[in-house]
């Protein structure tokens, strides 16, 4: 989301509709559900009624659908039917998972789609599909509404298009969960965008940017793993570990002490167990993780493992560089690693650092 200071100057630009804010920025209209182009002729909402986003995909994941009138997803000067066609496609079954066969039955031409896409919104047209079924996912457990209140406010006249949506990435309709194996998930604002946490009411499981490739994959294998549906809700562990990340990105610790489910393999965990080792302000290699373990040719099993890490910033899989000084890779991106490394390099407003954190649930792969 766009920071507070630059939202008055990107509201009033909404207001008076300057052309040359085109591309700035989006804005997402809480009372209505849609997000629009700083031009759009609409109707203005009220400051507090709009959030404001610097891509089109941002606010696809914050469950935002594009506006009828400006066509966010458009060029300004020129709609193309391909974009429009498939958008269209996309609102009537959110919940769908594209594949060729439903390229044909439209007509388009798969790479013509994705090149568009890619062209116009920096986005393939799956990774835009991908966002909107996410996104009506994430409204629910970022906003912790009813499910009637959620469906009604992205638009549906029935239930069954959120329902499928929802029900495809965690597992069950909200509706029809009991109980019984079940981890509750919530949405956590950061300084690097929205992330989110999966928890029972022992231990965190899950912490990911939203925006993360893969994401949904990496809750569809939590939720097989530990047998459980996943719905909105708070836990304890999830309320600790928004409040650690805040002090974190405030800069005042590097400490977090919210209690661990660890689902890998024992290779993976001992992995992690090295991440966690690293200090704040430093880095290690992968080859340099792998010689810790004993190991020295298995770098290669060690990269695939820091990879396979499925707690953000917690475990700390970017603190691991290549061995030549680059970078290397990283799930939230490499703009995000790169702030993360040198937030953690400037020296701390307060508390001294540690990422050791001795209340890890120590279980193996399939356990929940």
């Amino acid at each position: 989301m766009i920071s507070p200071e630059y939202q008055q100057e990107y509201y009033q630009a909404l207001l008076e509709k300057k052309t040359e804010y085109e591309g700035l920025f989006y804005v997402g209209v809480k009372t209505t559900g849609v997000f629009c182009r700083p031009t759009c002729p609409a109707r203005k909402p009220k400051f507090e009624n709009c959030e404001f986003y610097a891509t089109a995909q941002e606010a696809l994941l914050a469950s935002y659908r594009p506006c009828q009138r400006c066509r966010p997803l458009s060029h300004p000067n020129h709609v193309s039917d391909v974009v429009r066609i498939l958008v269209e496609a996309v609102e009537k079954e959110p919940e769908k998972r594209w594949r060729e066969e439903d390229f044909r039955q439209l007509s388009v031409d798969e790479s013509t789609a994705r090149r568009q896409f890619k062209k116009r919104f920096g986005m393939t047209f799956v990774e835009y599909a991908r966002a909107r079924r996410m996104g009506l996912a994430l409204k629910h457990i970022r906003s912790g509404q009813t499910v009637i209140d959620t469906q009604l406010s992205t638009g549906y006249e029935s239930s069954s298009g959120f329902r499928d949506a929802f029900a495809r990435i965690m597992g069950a309709a909200p509706t029809l969960l009991t109980e019984d194996r079940v981890l509750k998930a919530s949405w956590i604002d950061t300084t690097l965008g929205p992330m989110i946490a999966i928890s029972s009411e022992e231990a965190l499981y899950l912490l990911e940017f939203v925006d993360r490739r893969g994401l949904e994959r990496e809750v569809e294998r939590l939720r097989i793993k530990t047998k459980s549906a996943i719905i909105p809700g708070m836990t304890e562990p999830i309320r600790l570990i928004e409040q650690e990340l805040n002090t974190y990105f405030s800069g005042k610790s590097t400490t977090f002490t919210t209690p661990l489910q660890l689902l890998g393999s024992p290779f993976q965990q001992q992995v992690w167990d090295q991440l966690m080792k690293i200090p704040a302000g430093e880095t290690r290699s992968y080859a340099q993780i792998a010689s810790a373990l004993g190991k020295p040719s298995a770098f290669r099993a060690v990269a695939q493992a820091n990879g396979a890490n499925q707690l953000a910033i917690v475990i700390p899989c970017h603190r691991v560089i290549n061995s030549n000084g680059e970078l290397g890779g990283y799930g939230g991106g490499l703009t995000r690693k790169t702030w993360l490394l040198q937030h953690e390099r400037t020296p701390l407003q307060a508390i001294p650092s540690s990422t050791s954190n001795p209340l890890i649930h120590e279980q193996g792969e399939y356990n929940s």
